[in-house]
């Protein structure tokens, strides 16, 4: 991924925050963030041997975007996640940009059987300051010991760039169909489809998206996977964009269709976005998860990522998200929401039944917030509502539903500090693609970050917030009649 906005942060003077003598203020309970150095896009997320492994963009030296090393975590769970020693180093072909994890089942490489193998972009700063446009190859490394170890392939590169600046983030998967795998490559303002029979050798086989979905900026970080619609497969193909997404700044969008092995072919034209929010990007779903598809991203933007006020950090992971595929009237939606293991942690259960959201102090009944926590409500009826999260210092995140609108909203507007970045302050909404009857919204909170997933995650946003002190309040207004209302520290 290229640099983004970088020189923003050398401007910007000592910030009030600094206070924060430990460095840890914001620093999330249930989502991934680096112990120290900076953190982007989620990389090689590949599950073996019971142990879900995430590898990301990391440069361990300071807080901003720079040298692009791979960094590496580890779970059981999705939720707990265990930082591990360095994986991927520059090296003499460039630093290590974004990319992608395959357990080789059958040795095609002929590492090794169950060799897991990584397939990632090559930076070389040199040759893009010389003024090339080839500075972006495509490599390979292999670990034999479960991630633990790693050997970059002694013929590197394994996809050498024809003559285009942005040539990167490769997605690999096993095709079964053609026995072969396939690379999904962001070549510019658009995807190009690779195969291979040994992850060593590839040929072009299809270009997609030069005149479909959103070009507000470059793509990035793509992924193609099936999912099962009653028996029907069908094809998605993630696409990453920055700047162009629907609340300004980096978003995920994606598109439904079909896959041969050759070419995809989308079932629609109009564009669709995984996560409406301004902070889920570089999102991709793990490899080797049979039976189930799991999304993971960046719970950041470009507009402000390098300027947020965490202290010898930044930047986290969005939760791990569950997808599926939801038929409509209009073609298919991918649908997220909190994976099922979510349902394994958490303290008591707070519930209450046929409330009206007339001022309902909910922290004072279940008590009150302390970091992470998932908020549900349901309605018989949608009617517009507001849950508030607040602190005495008076900050506060309001989230809501709109009915005249029909759409969810995030308000940041005075959610603590935003003085960081003239965009950050805002009201950000994602339409109800729901139709009808009743509704259901289920918000899971952190330190510093709110996801929402409405209508069984037919409406997704993500958004993050650096209040002075943690919220501690939750309100529900609007006078709406809600059925149930649900809390659950975690």
């Amino acid at each position: 991924m290229r640099i983004r906005h970088v020189i923003i942060a050398l401007l910007l003077p000592a910030l009030a925050w600094a206070q924060d003598k430990t460095g840890e203020l914001h620093r999330p309970k249930i989502h991934f963030s680096p112990k120290k150095g900076w953190m982007n896009d989620p990389n090689g997320m590949v599950y073996f041997n019971g142990t879900y492994h995430l590898f990301f963009q990391h440069n361990p030296h300071n807080t901003v975007w720079g040298p692009m090393h791979w960094g590496h975590a580890t779970s059981k769970d999705l939720i707990h996640w265990k930082e591990q020693p360095i994986a991927l180093y520059p090296d003499t072909l460039g630093t290590i940009f974004s990319g992608s994890a395959v357990i080789d089942t059958k040795n095609t490489a002929g590492f090794g059987k169950n060799a897991m193998v990584a397939i990632y972009t090559n930076h070389n700063h040199s040759q893009e300051q010389a003024g090339s446009d080839k500075f972006q190859n495509q490599s390979i490394a292999y670990s034999l010991d479960e991630g633990k170890t790693w050997t970059k392939y002694k013929g590197n590169p394994v996809l050498s760039n024809p003559g285009i600046r942005d040539f990167r983030d490769p997605k690999v998967s096993w095709y079964e169909a053609g026995k072969k795998w396939i690379m999904t490559l962001a070549t510019k303002d658009h995807i190009t489809f690779y195969s291979s029979p040994d992850l060593k050798q590839w040929k072009e086989e299809s270009r997609f998206g030069e005149n479909l979905g959103a070009h507000g900026g470059v793509w990035e970080c793509p992924d193609l996977f099936p999912l099962n619609d009653k028996g029907k497969e069908i094809w998605v193909l993630i696409v990453n964009i920055n700047p162009g997404g629907p609340n300004g700044g980096s978003a995920t969008q994606y598109f439904t269709g079909s896959f041969d092995g050759h070419v995809f072919k989308a079932d629609h034209t109009d564009i669709k976005w995984l996560d409406y929010g301004p902070d889920e990007y570089a999102g991709i779903t793990w490899s080797n998860t049979p039976g189930r598809r799991i999304f993971l991203g960046w719970m950041s933007n470009w507009q402000y990522a390098n300027v947020v006020p965490t202290g010898n950090w930044r930047s986290a992971t969005t939760i791990a998200r569950d997808l599926k595929l939801v038929k409509t009237g209009k073609g298919y939606l991918v649908a997220s929401e909190p994976v099922r293991e979510f349902n394994r942690i958490g303290g008591k259960v707070f519930k209450a039944e046929n409330v009206s959201a007339d001022n309902y102090q909910l922290t004072s009944k279940a008590g009150k917030l302390a970091g992470a926590a998932r908020v549900s409500v349901s309605l018989p009826k949608a009617a517009s509502f507001t849950i508030t999260l607040s602190n005495n210092q008076g900050e506060q995140t309001v989230i809501g539903y709109d009915e005249g609108k029909q759409e969810y909203f995030i308000d940041r507007t005075k959610s603590g500090e935003t003085g960081f970045e003239k965009g950050f302050a805002g009201r950000h909404t994602v339409p109800r693609f729901a139709t009808g009857d009743p509704m259901n919204l289920t918000l899971v909170i952190d330190d510093a970050s709110v996801e929402l997933f409405a209508d069984n995650g037919l409406s997704v946003m993500t958004s993050i917030f650096f209040p002075k002190n943690t919220y501690t309040d939750i309100t529900i207004s609007g006078g709406a009649q809600l059925g149930k209302v649900t809390y659950q520290a975690l």
